[in-house]
């Protein structure tokens, strides 16, 4: 008897909207502890993942770092020649050529951007010369299309996935050499590795052929035809983009290291945070709980 006279006032207490409160607080706070455990499950996850795509990158990392400093020895080669002749370019000249260095993958930080922007800002500083871009990747081609798709002449991909190789640059400068575009000055952005935690974005120029067979520097020697200078001209190139993605490539592996590492430990605070919220959350349910139980047994023993 007691008990039914204990539902017949709950129910009428929520028609009237009196107890509405008490009898929808335990449901909403349920509702919620499922929520805060299902982004707990979904954090943690994604801390798993962080920290699986650290350890790998700090791997590649490790190799990236070891064949950088014999990759090294071909662009120092190469521009050892330039800085002894004193080669420069005519910025004043009308044809420009920007070679762009970065990869496919993301996930790396500001690696791909920069290099975006510093074209950018070449081209926007530029705009009385006649400027084309050789994109070497799909994350600066997907940047650069939005604004300066007009300047693009190629873009290249499937480039980041794996170490570069000198097959690769040797295939770049042969499509640079062989488009047509006859280049006054070109140079070719990169990110040149300093440290674990940093990089340059740093401009290399590379010489074309009309630079070479007019320097006074070059024109010394007997021997140097113009066969000669096209053919070193042709190595050069391939060891300069060699070396460019070389450096690029160790940049990038750090800087994804790194990225993951950050990514790691804000997953691990935010786990920590919700943590805290889940038994907040989950101990206000238990509460809310009792108090309904206690409130019961009282009711019931007044009605007695």
């Amino acid at each position: 008897m007691a008990s039914g006279r204990l539902f017949n006032l709950s129910t009428v207490l929520a028609t009237r909207g009196q107890g509405v409160r008490l009898l929808s607080t335990t449901p909403q706070q349920n509702a919620t502890l499922k929520d805060v455990r299902i982004k707990l499950k979904s954090i943690t996850n994604i801390q798993k993942i962080t920290k699986t795509m650290q350890m790998v990158s700090a791997a590649k990392y490790a190799r990236a770092e070891r064949e950088l400093k014999p990759a090294r020895v071909y662009g120092t080669a190469a521009k050892a020649l330039a800085e002894k002749a004193e080669l420069k370019g005519d910025d004043s000249k009308p044809n420009h050529l920007i070679i762009a260095i970065s990869s496919d993958r993301g996930l790396c930080g500001g690696v791909h951007s920069g290099v975006a922007k510093g074209i950018k800002a070449l081209i926007g500083n530029s705009s009385d010369a006649n400027i084309k871009v050789v994109v070497c990747g799909e994350k600066a081609k997907a940047i650069l299309m939005r604004s300066h798709a007009s300047n693009i002449m190629y873009a290249l991909s499937e480039l980041g996935r794996k170490p570069p190789l000198f097959e690769e640059a040797s295939f770049i400068a042969e499509q640079v050499l062989e488009s047509g575009y006859e280049f006054d000055v070109c140079k070719m952005y990169y990110n040149k590795f300093k440290t674990v935690v940093s990089y340059e974005l740093t401009p290399q120029e590379i010489h074309s052929l009309a630079t070479l067979t007019t320097a006074e520097s070059m024109l010394q020697y007997d021997d140097v035809d113009e066969d000669v200078l096209r053919n070193y001209q042709e190595f050069s190139t391939a060891n300069l983009i060699y070396f460019g993605m070389k450096e690029s490539a160790c940049s990038e592996q750090s800087a994804r290291m790194t990225a993951m590492d950050n990514a790691t430990k804000n997953a691990g605070e935010m786990i920590q945070k919700l943590q805290i919220v889940y038994n907040r959350t989950r101990q206000a349910v238990i509460t809310t709980e009792l108090i309904e139980i206690i409130s019961g047994c009282v009711a019931l023993e007044s009605a007695d």
